[in-house]
């Protein structure tokens, strides 16, 4: 039990004293960064999804 009490105590420690914590402006930063590239990758996705469905269409069509 001892162990795991000096397990928190420790962990509360470095949380309050070593772990450096981003601003404001940097937490803003970063969630528009994050915004943005999770935009492009759906966009990429659904061209690619897109362009997969024409292209069975297609082939598809082909063989009717």
């Amino acid at each position: 039990m001892n162990k795991i009490t000096t397990y928190f105590k420790e962990s509360y420690r470095e949380l309050l004293e070593k772990v450096t914590w981003p601003t404001w402006i940097q937490l803003q930063q970063s969630t528009v960064i994050v915004l943005v590239a999770t935009v492009i990758i759906t966009a990429m996705v659904w061209v690619m999804d897109f362009s997969g469905m024409q292209l069975l269409k297609l082939i598809y069509s082909l063989f009717k």
